[in-house]
């Protein structure tokens, strides 16, 4: 993985010009320029605040997808086991009577989530099959079991505590026409997620075992990395946050909707695509998920202010799928040339 922060290196403009993730930024901020031209509540505070709360769920998610795609690997299943953990939780703790903070909330889901992400650890670790393959597959039997056996009744009368933590915010500002806008105090998950991600991938030698594993399997299992320790972690992990994500969501939009959620995962392995994943495995950066989440948030939010109709957002999500994989393949093929040249001049 490359590092920005390296002293020095950071704002070097040689430096920036080889890198993947600057003309993701710049697509960005022209994106920006646009659709402020177009329509000028793009630039207000309420927007800003709106394109923020709408990340946060597509950015916990995708922090998850970073990690598999790094690895080498696939996974589809996420959003399926965040609706189910949500589901579940909210009817339990419905059930009890609960009435205490968000927290009993966050803690049961998120167990539910590792669980879940186990049964795909162990099939695709254990077992050695394809994660395309056993994701799909559970992400049917989550979303069968829980419609099949829990139920398909949306849950409108969520816990205090979850309705509390929607209601939350970090502060708050008058508008010019006297009305109030707030920050959610969900963007705090952001703060929590991301530095976590960013700290794995970079300082630990699990990390450097993701990237290894997603470079080549074999030469990792020949250096004697663990892969089957490596896929466990990664996997349970990824159940985990989505059974966080699942809580979150299911707050802001102050219901539990077992429905819910179908079809994100295209738009999250969308955004990491687009930051400079590659679905081949060993390459990807926080900093392009990051622009990449933003750039399809951005979009879908975009088209909505400019009145396009929202079928449209699955025509610009599929193009972006496209554009992100061909312009990484392409990179990817480009430094394996220039790879082989500097082998062929060393003589190796």
């Amino acid at each position: 993985m490359e590092r920005w922060w390296v002293p020095g290196k950071l704002f070097s403009r040689g430096n920036m010009l080889k890198k993947y993730e600057f003309y993701i930024a710049l697509i960005v901020l022209g994106l920006c320029l646009v659709i402020g031209s177009i329509n000028p509540a793009f630039f207000t505070l309420p927007n800003f605040f709106d394109i923020l709360r709408s990340s946060v769920v597509m950015m916990i998610f995708a922090m998850g997808v970073l990690m598999v795609l790094v690895s080498g690997g696939i996974d589809i299943s996420f959003t399926a086991i965040a609706a189910f953990c949500m589901y579940v939780t909210a009817q339990f703790l419905n059930n009890i009577g609960y009435e205490g903070s968000i927290a009993l909330a966050f803690l049961l889901s998120a167990i539910l989530g590792l669980f879940l992400g186990l049964i795909n650890a162990v099939l695709i670790s254990t077992f050695r099959l394809p994660t395309l393959i056993v994701t799909l597959g559970t992400a049917n039997m989550f979303r069968g079991f829980l419609l099949a056996f829990i139920g398909t009744r949306i849950v409108v009368r969520l816990p205090p505590g979850m309705i509390d933590f929607a209601r939350w915010q970090i502060f708050q500002t008058t508008t010019e026409r006297g009305g109030t806008v707030g920050l959610s105090f969900s963007v705090i998950l952001l703060l929590i997620v991301v530095p976590l991600v960013w700290w794995l991938l970079n300082y630990t030698m699990l990390g450097r075992g993701i990237f290894a594993i997603g470079g080549d399997r074999v030469a990792a299992e020949r250096a004697g990395l663990n892969i089957k320790v490596i896929q466990f972690f990664i996997y349970c992990f990824v159940g985990t946050l989505a059974g966080v994500a699942g809580i979150v969501h299911s707050s802001l939009i102050r219901n539990a909707n077992p429905f819910d959620l179908v079809g994100l995962e295209l738009s999250v392995i969308a955004a990491v695509v687009l930051g400079g994943a590659r679905i081949s495995g060993g390459h990807g950066t926080i900093i392009g998920t990051i622009l990449g989440v933003f750039l399809v948030v951005i979009t879908n939010n975009s088209l909505i202010l400019m009145g396009i109709p929202s079928y449209w957002q699955t025509v610009a999500v599929g193009a972006i799928i496209v554009i992100g994989t061909g312009i990484t393949a392409l990179q990817g093929k480009r430094e394996r040339r220039v790879g082989i040249m500097i082998d062929k001049k060393l003589g190796t």
